[in-house]
């Protein structure tokens, strides 16, 4: 299957990118060219950073190595093995309506998959589909030092929005996850990652699929008047 470019996509403004771009959980195994990622890469490092900091670092796997890489997580899973990412996990810490969107975030999935809020068998089966990166033929790994901080991770926020849009102008299907941090020392066994850094999330990408449900799904935002403020 081909995955042409076709001048509407490439012709995209950022408002339209922005608003029609969502996560996909299901992708086709066609591969991305390697020339196109390269070049997306190579535009999003043009991303601004703290005092020009760029604490990034970008690390691919796909191929062979993608295949390698969650085997060694499955087989990991099934001796017992426990996620242990370096930074705390994006859940850790939520209260309020921000543990309520979660909550309505995950059971959009459940609901959309027809997987009953008490068939925990089946909710773990759709949460493991993140290590396999949801059937994507490439996964991303954002690393930054160890030594760095919370206001530093913006900067990684900002290198990965950055690549999502470039993607989706390409026609190419993303997915940020946080769970691809969860076993850091598998990863390194697969790619290179610098000795002092750790890695922040993940990010699944490659052809959305045709005709799976679960990529119909798409998330509420909150009302502008309640994330905005003026002062005059």
């Amino acid at each position: 299957m081909t995955h042409p470019e076709s001048p509407d996509q490439t012709a995209m403004t950022a408002t339209s990118l922005i608003r029609n771009r969502y996560s996909v959980r299901a992708f086709s195994s066609a591969p991305v060219p390697e020339d196109t990622i390269r070049e997306v890469v190579d535009i999003a490092r043009l991303a601004p950073s703290n005092s020009n900091t760029q604490p990034w670092h970008l690390a691919i796997v796909m191929g062979e190595a993608r295949e390698r890489l969650e085997g060694r997580v499955f087989e990991f899973m099934r001796n017992g093995g426990k996620p242990h990412p370096t930074f705390p996990p994006g859940g850790a810490g939520l209260t309020g309506p921000y543990k309520d969107r979660q909550y309505d975030c995950a059971f959009r999935y459940y609901d959309t998959m027809g997987i009953a809020r008490s068939d925990m068998e089946g909710r773990q089966r759709l949460l493991e589909r993140n290590w396999k990166f949801f059937g994507a033929p490439h996964a991303a790994f954002l690393s930054m030092p160890k030594s760095m901080h919370r206001a530093n991770a913006i900067d990684l926020g900002i290198f990965l929005q950055s690549l999502m849009l470039l993607f989706s102008e390409r026609g190419i299907a993303t997915c940020p996850q946080g769970a691809l941090a969860a076993f850091p020392d598998l990863v390194r066994e697969v790619v290179t990652i610098p000795e002092d850094n750790a890695i922040m999330c993940g990010l699944s990408f490659g052809y959305e699929a045709e005709g799976e449900q679960i990529n119909t799904v798409r998330m509420p935002r909150e009302p502008l008047g309640k994330i905005l403020s003026f002062a005059t």
